[in-house]
């Protein structure tokens, strides 16, 4: 079976794989300093629960936005489950995807793991937007290369930038409310977070489909992405595995016989 670790900078989700088929998926908040032991110990619980177990683990891939959290992950990888892990990014881990950008080396792994699964399920050319810490929208050319894209501030991010330099403001859910015009001040945040952030939407993708110059499937993934695809027809389609479909390509990509 194979262990999927994705490292975002708001999670870290790990997934186990027995061919195509997902047999678990776990997530727990990134922090720099959990140490392979302390994610051992949570890791096997929820694993159990499963019916999984260490011993049923023999290969491991790691994306990894974090370069903090990514030592431990690959030491949990080799000394608990026993895998020389996969690392996106290092050399000699072969993607199937060419960043085509000024400086490659600075495309984070989760866009370019992003990249191949969305190439290999949707029409190109694509804009694959993750809401995530930050949103980015990222362009895929028709050979499924990466184009470069856009990083936008995640709506949490702005949410609390928002709370933050503005002490009256409360704390509010992110939702869609039922009118744009507020009447009271929760209202008129939440209308204010949410429709300017389809607007965001609406506004960047169609700036990217004018500049490209072709049409373009839109795909979003993270976890905000099926609260705005209901209310924006720009989004096409919402798929929320997109990063760990990728890493399971690109494991198979580089173990082929």
């Amino acid at each position: 079976m194979l262990l999927a670790i994705d490292a975002g900078n708001t999670n870290v989700v790990f997934a186990i794989y027995d061919g195509d088929e997902q047999r678990g998926i776990w997530r727990t908040a990134t922090d720099q300093k959990r140490t392979a032991d302390e994610y051992m110990v949570w890791l096997t619980h929820l694993m159990a629960l499963k019916g999984l177990r260490p011993v049923d683990i023999q290969h491991a891939i790691i994306a990894s936005v974090v370069p903090g959290a990514t030592f431990n992950l690959k030491r949990l990888t080799k000394d608990h489950f026993g895998c020389d892990p996969l690392v996106v990014g290092q050399p000699g881990v072969d993607l199937g995807t060419k960043a085509l950008v000024d400086k490659p080396e600075e495309v984070g792994a989760d866009r370019l793991v992003n990249t191949v699964a969305a190439a290999a399920t949707y029409k190109t050319p694509l804009i694959v937007i993750d809401f995530g810490t930050a949103t980015t929208f990222d362009v895929v050319d028709r050979d499924g290369n990466y184009r470069g894209g856009v990083i936008a501030p995640g709506l949490n991010l702005s949410l609390e930038a928002l709370q933050m330099a503005a002490s009256k403001l409360p704390r509010v859910e992110i939702q869609q409310p039922g009118h744009i015009i507020g009447k009271n001040t929760i209202e008129c945040m939440q209308s204010g977070i949410f429709w300017g952030y389809v607007g965001l939407i609406e506004g960047l993708v169609a700036r990217i489909r004018a500049e490209y110059g072709e049409p373009m499937t839109v795909v979003a993934t993270g976890g905000l992405g099926v609260l705005f695809a209901k209310a924006t027809h720009v989004i096409e389609h919402t798929d929320g595995e997109l990063t760990l479909r990728g890493l399971l390509q690109i494991h198979k990509r580089n173990t082929a016989q």
